[in-house]
């Protein structure tokens, strides 16, 4: 994420370029990369609640209940609202990854 902002902000402070068109790409440089973090950050949050899900299984639990607790996952952070955009709401100040 930093390593896009950070091409879009170089690109922004290029005077020679300057223009609509760098502006506008610099734009989408900076939402792809806010896009790329709140990919990571449900990724992160998934694989917590299955491993929360995991260790409430017994030691014999068969291997389908864990192929469910993986199929259960929801993996598109554009379609649910709650995690769209999570980046953009974040407060400012320190970094936060996830």
């Amino acid at each position: 994420m930093l390593e896009g902002i950070t091409d879009a902000l170089e690109l922004l402070s290029d005077g020679a370029t300057s223009t609509d068109a760098s502006t506008r790409q610099a734009i989408m440089m900076i939402i792809t990369a806010l896009q790329g973090q709140d990919r990571i950050e449900q990724r992160c949050r998934n694989m917590a609640l299955a491993a929360r899900q995991f260790s409430l299984l017994p030691p014999t639990a068969p291997e389908s209940v864990y192929d469910e607790i993986w199929a259960g996952l929801t993996l598109d952070e554009l379609r649910v609202p709650a995690l769209s955009g999570v980046a953009k709401r974040q407060a400012h100040g320190e970094i936060e990854l996830f």
